[in-house]
């Protein structure tokens, strides 16, 4: 379902001009000021591109504004105009936050991918291409989104540069690429730097969920733990883990040596399992997690205590403590996993319901690439493929507060009561308010912990 997408009728393009001095403030002077609202009314429009060239034709420049070329305009203001995207961001996130933030918000992170010709666009390598299926020659960006009972939108996003380009100063020189920014950086590092960028900022919420290309990353859980979040993340079925907690023995002393400190498995403890193993051996019940389109959303899943098994022969998991494991058998046969460390006595349809609170991502990520054009840039620059995202991820902020407006217009419904609200698929408040997409607003940890008229089924 796409995200509500208004006619631009005059009255939205003047609340557009509007939203869009809120940003003038952090452009350098007035002139790239208007052109950012110039730019936000041409992803806005209908068209199939929303690259440059086809957007200056399409765009209406407001009174006082000229250009003999607004193509070039735009492409200077793009490309080679210093405003700072951080800036613009920052107040971008504290506007939304404002009408969505919530204690019980979700931060869910993912990266997308670009498709690109040749060598020369910034970060480009051949690498997989989630928008391809495949290995391709793609750029490829990390981003988080937040979710709550109100809405869910994009909060920022920051390119990843493979080894290559690191290692080639001319290359990143050529490219714009900011001395600050030229670091050795995994894709779950730069999870966790934008994370505290956006957390830094005052963002309530207290749980991250992620795939399993961020939650394979032993860094990557530890460094959510450590910053005292929830985490459910996706792993991998290759992953080894223990169902029952394991024994471990010191190694036996040497007399010419130091004390032994490392632990060993015990000869008499079983090895840890495979995931892939061991979900064909737990029971799986059926657990319904909202109303969808088509009906209720369900599947089979696991939900039990594990302890991880990582490197378990030099017994560099000997001090591990347990965390939940989450298995879920999709309609296909196949099987999904995420680790968590949520509190223990969590309910299982808990933990699903926030597994299940990506969706509102891959939505998002359809509309940023299909109506507002996210990878529809064409220049080469860090600069400005930084300008164009953070731009995007403006208009669709824009789109996502029309729609609260539109909402808020409607006519109220009967309200159901609490208990009731709280037992269906949707969320108490996706009644009255306008949620992530029809058919309920995520789950919250307290407002799922007080539903028990619904538990697993068979």
């Amino acid at each position: 379902m796409k995200t509500y997408t208004p006619k631009l009728d005059p009255a939205v393009l003047q609340r557009l001009r509007d939203y869009a001095t809120l940003f003038a403030v952090d452009f350098p002077h007035a002139k790239p000021a208007r052109w950012s609202g110039v730019y936000l009314q041409g992803l806005l429009l209908d068209g199939e591109r929303k690259s440059i060239e086809p957007l200056a034709r399409r765009i209406t420049l407001p009174e006082g504004l000229s250009s003999k070329d607004p193509e070039q305009a735009l492409q200077q203001f793009v490309n080679q105009s210093p405003w700072d995207e951080f800036a613009v961001l920052r107040r971008y996130r504290a506007r939304m936050a404002k009408a969505f933030a919530d204690t019980e918000g979700i931060f869910v992170i993912d990266d997308t991918s670009f498709p690109k010709q040749g060598t020369h666009s910034v970060g480009v390598q051949r690498q997989y291409c989630g928008a391809l299926g495949k290995k391709a020659n793609c750029q490829v960006a990390v981003s988080v989104h937040y979710v709550s009972p109100a809405g869910h939108y994009p909060l920022d996003l920051r390119l990843y540069l493979p080894d290559c380009w690191l290692e080639d100063p001319a290359r990143l020189d050529e490219a714009g690429v900011p001395v600050t920014e030229r670091r050795a950086l995994t894709k779950p590092e730069i999870a966790l730097e934008l994370l505290d960028r956006v957390r830094g900022e005052g963002l309530p919420g207290r749980t991250v969920v992620a795939d399993a290309a961020y939650g394979v990353s032993p860094t990557f859980r530890n460094g959510i733990a450590a910053r005292g979040l929830v985490y459910i993340v996706g792993v991998t079925g290759d992953h080894v883990v223990f169902p029952k907690q394991p024994r471990w023995v010191v190694g036996s002393p040497n007399p010419r040596g130091r004390p032994p400190t490392r632990g060993y498995l015990a000869p008499d403890n079983p090895p840890p399992v495979a995931l892939q193993e061991l979900a064909r051996r737990v029971r799986l019940r059926k657990v319904t997690w909202r109303e969808g389109s088509k009906g209720k959303m369900s599947a089979r899943f696991a939900w039990l205590r594990v302890w991880p098994g990582h490197d378990w022969q030099h017994g560099s998991c000997a001090l591990a403590q347990p965390v939940w494991l989450l298995i879920e058998e999709q309609a296909d046969g196949t099987f999904k996993f995420a680790f968590s460390n949520l509190p223990v006595g969590t309910r299982c349809r808990t933990a699903v319901r926030l597994w299940k609170s990506r969706w509102p991502v891959e939505q998002g990520y359809q509309q940023l690439k299909e109506e507002l054009g996210l990878d529809h840039f064409e220049g080469r620059s860090w600069r400005g493929f930084h300008h164009h995202a953070a731009l995007v991820l403006l208009a669709y902020g824009f789109l996502v507060l029309e729609r609260q407006r539109a909402g808020k217009a409607e006519k109220p419904v009967k309200k159901k009561s609490v208990h009731q609200a709280e037992c269906a698929g949707d969320s108490a408040g996706a009644a009255t308010a306008p949620g992530p997409a029809r058919g309920g607003s995520v789950p919250t940890l307290q407002k799922i912990a007080r539903c028990t008229d619904t538990d697993l089924t068979e």
